[in-house]
């Protein structure tokens, strides 16, 4: 029996060209949201840093190129969760990824530190991309980020993700995170009082995290 063809998601370009008044309104309360969080979430973030620096010695920050809005690469800041180097462990580790495709991921990877793992499963490590979105490189909700690695194995279809800004929450953070087909799904639905919803239910996913990695 042949398997079932997935249904694929046709891109309304309206909501991605159009709407002036949403992106403007939007990209206004990014700012005034980020700016304000990280001057509220400047203790966390020191203690976060205390924390990290304190287990290896290692940096408290970590950066990695990702590729955001038309496919213009930015780096994405995070905090540490990972030992130091972790990135040149991923072909060894390769046999246990456990997603299909370009994405790297493994439920317990043995390269996440103990910090890293409490601000993992709280996305406290997810913080520092604040600064993302008060630089405009991303929003609070969107698309996913991906890798370089990822969108070099991307098609055309996958590439309509692209056109908009990526986000630090979104219907991946708030469900499977690993569709693919939610990026597009999100696009497609976007609007201010949807963002509203993915945000307070991004708050759930903290205060009670599920089970994605």
């Amino acid at each position: 029996m042949m398997a079932q063809e997935v249904k694929k998601i046709k891109l309304d370009p309206s909501k991605v060209n159009g709407r002036l008044g949403y992106r403007t309104v939007k990209r206004g309360f990014d700012i005034l949201a980020s700016g304000l969080a990280l001057i509220l979430l400047s203790p966390l973030f020191l203690v976060l840093i205390i924390l990290i620096k304190k287990e290896d010695g290692g940096p408290a920050f970590y950066s990695q190129e990702r590729i955001g809005k038309d496919e213009k690469p930015f780096k994405m800041w995070k905090f540490r969760s990972m030992i130091v180097n972790a990135d040149k462990m991923v072909e060894q580790l390769e046999e246990q990824n456990e997603i299909d495709g370009a994405m790297f991921k493994i439920k317990d990877d043995p390269r996440v530190t103990k910090v890293g793992h409490v601000i993992r499963k709280y996305s406290l490590d997810e913080l520092p991309q604040l600064w993302n979105v008060l630089k405009g490189d991303m929003s609070l909700v969107g698309p996913r980020p991906p890798l370089p690695i990822e969108v070099a194995d991307y098609t055309d279809y996958d590439k309509l993700r692209l056109t908009v800004t990526p986000g630090c929450t979104g219907l991946w953070q708030v469900t499977k995170r690993n569709d693919a087909e939610l990026d597009l799904e999100y696009i497609n639905n976007s609007s201010l009082w949807f963002d509203f919803k993915i945000l307070l239910k991004t708050v759930g996913v903290v205060i009670h995290p599920n089970s994605a990695y």
